[in-house]
């Protein structure tokens, strides 16, 4: 269907009412004035100007501060994620690398963690687990992260995959909860995961499964499939309602913003990051502009912006960017695209997406929410 990048008088003036009703939460107590009216919505030239958080970044050695310095530059602070791959790149030499950063970059960088699964079957992993957990937060770390190896790969004694819902993460979840941090979890995958690449419905997931075929799981029709995954992240929120959680890249349900609402409406204490999944917002936005839009309002308050930017990403990678200019630029731009697209109403191209789409064109008050408020209040602590 095609979408009208103008947007009438009429339509602007009601709905800028609806937006300061449903934010606000309390009818009879808005008072819309001209002013009001008149500073609803960020234009392109704001993006420098306003203060923004990507609450999802992987920053691993001392050449991705090029990062660190374009966010200085485009009025960002940065959340660096942990995260156990595999026993090569252990947490404690993320954590140390991301208390280095916070050291020389107090203003923009915090952390979250993770913890290893080497030793998962041992006796005293859970012990080892927790005392190193307990010893990240002590030293900052606001998130802890669990992966998709959890679900995927990891295995128990019996040479099972074990999902994130076996009892031996219990005490770790616990202890999120008594110490009032939030889990980060990236559980399951796009559901492209599950087709042929050709079927897949946006560039970036076809560049990934590519260079990473192990994940590919279109391929190995043995293990569990898209359903079974998602159902065991649900169980897992159905079984901690007081953990507070954060499903990174739209969690895992990035193809329809109607599943997506589902859960939110099923989960009070869930919210979810865009990390690597704007695109898929924005491939539903060629068909769907209008449900996109009004999904991204009602549940505004459980959306965080995030990017997924890393030096090795696949984006960077295709283009054969090495230099520091050229990854800041590529930083540089998709910050900027990304802003276009929930601020302003032109149509657009984006190199991940096939079509065309317009921007979302929404109030301040949700891209307020999208860009800090929200990563300010499901990251407690990433002020400091």
């Amino acid at each position: 269907m095609k979408t009208t990048t103008k947007i009438g008088k009429p339509f602007v003036f009601s709905f800028c009412l609806f937006t300061l009703t449903f934010c606000c939460q309390s009818p009879k107590s808005n008072h819309v004035t001209p002013e009001i009216m008149e500073e609803s919505y960020y234009s392109l030239e704001d993006f420098d100007r306003i203060e923004k958080i990507d609450a999802h970044v992987h920053l691993r050695t001392d050449f991705d501060t090029v990062f660190i310095r374009q966010a200085a530059r485009d009025k960002f602070r940065l959340l660096n994620v942990s995260v156990y791959t595999s026993p090569k790149l252990t947490p404690e030499a993320q954590e140390n690398f991301s208390l280095k950063l916070i050291g020389e970059y107090p203003d923009i960088v915090t952390y979250g963690t993770t913890f290893s699964l080497e030793g998962f079957t041992n006796n005293d992993w859970e012990r080892k687990t927790l005392d190193y957990l307990e010893k990240s937060i002590g030293r900052g770390a606001i998130a802890v992260k669990v992966w998709k190896n959890i679900g995927m790969e990891l295995k128990n004694e019996k040479d099972e995959l074990v999902m994130i819902t076996d009892p031996a993460f219990d005490s770790i979840l616990q202890l999120l909860v008594e110490k009032n941090i939030t889990l980060l979890g990236h559980l399951g995958e796009p559901k492209n995961t599950w087709l042929p690449l050709e079927e897949m419905t946006v560039q970036g997931d076809r560049d990934y499964f590519r260079e990473n075929p192990r994940y590919h799981m279109y391929q190995f029709p043995d293990l569990p499939s898209y359903e079974e995954q998602i159902a065991a992240r649900d169980q897992l929120l159905a079984n901690n309602p007081d953990l507070r959680f954060v499903g990174a890249h739209l969690g895992s349900l990035e193809y329809d913003v109607n599943e997506l609402a589902k859960r939110l409406d099923s989960f009070p204490n869930m919210a979810v990051d865009m990390a690597e999944r704007i695109s898929h917002l924005q491939h539903q936005a060629v068909t769907n502009w209008e449900g996109v839009r009004d999904f991204i309002i009602t549940y505004q308050d459980r959306l965080l912006y995030g990017t997924d930017l890393r030096a090795g990403a696949s984006d960077i990678q295709a283009k054969g960017l090495t230099e520091p200019e050229e990854i800041s630029e590529h930083a540089h731009q998709v910050w900027l695209r990304h802003w276009q697209f929930f601020t302003g109403d032109q149509e657009m191209q984006v190199p991940k997406v096939t079509g065309t789409f317009n921007g979302l064109k929404l109030p301040k008050t949700v891209v307020d929410k999208i860009y800090r408020t929200n990563a300010e209040k499901w990251y407690p602590g990433i002020l400091q």
